[in-house]
This record gives structure tokens, C-alpha cells and sequence, in this order.
């Protein structure tokens, strides 16, 4: 865990940033008195699948049905 105080920190923010990042912890000091920390984020594992961005976009409603769906569209939203 390292020290910094806010005088060096304004300095080199980008410095202690990058820090952070690669997973150190870095506490904020005020007249050497701790008053915050910076440190890297949890970040939680997200499973994407083995099909992501292998499908195809298709359009929600085929061509061809002579304006059914806005009928239905309008009744469904009544006087809104």
C-alpha cells in the first residue's frame, strides 16, 4: 500500500491511475493523515457464450403484412 499526498497526487493522477489499475492500492493523504483511497475495481467475470457476435440481425416483422401490425400496435396503446 502506498502513500500519497494530495499535492503529488494532482501532480501525477495519471501516474497514480495507472497504478491503481495494475491492482495497487494507494491511500490519499491530508497533512499525513489518510483521508481516502484509490485502488483497482472488482471486476465481476462476465460469460459472454460461445455464439456472441455470430448471429445475424433479423428484422422483427417480415415484409408483406399490409400494415397488420400497426393495427395491433394502436390497439394495444388504446388512448395513450
Amino acid at each position: 500500500m502506498k502513500q500519497v499526498s494530495i499535492q503529488d497526487l494532482k501532480a501525477g493522477l495519471s501516474a497514480a491511475v495507472a497504478e491503481a489499475e495494475a491492482g495497487q492500492t494507494i491511500v490519499i493523504t491530508r497533512h499525513n493523515t489518510p483521508v481516502a483511497q484509490i485502488g483497482p475495481t472488482a471486476v465481476s467475470h462476465v460469460h459472454y457464450g460461445t455464439r456472441v457476435g455470430s448471429a445475424r440481425i433479423r428484422p422483427a416483422l417480415k415484409r408483406g403484412t399490409n400494415g397488420r401490425y400497426l393495427a395491433v400496435l394502436l390497439d394495444d396503446r388504446g388512448t395513450r
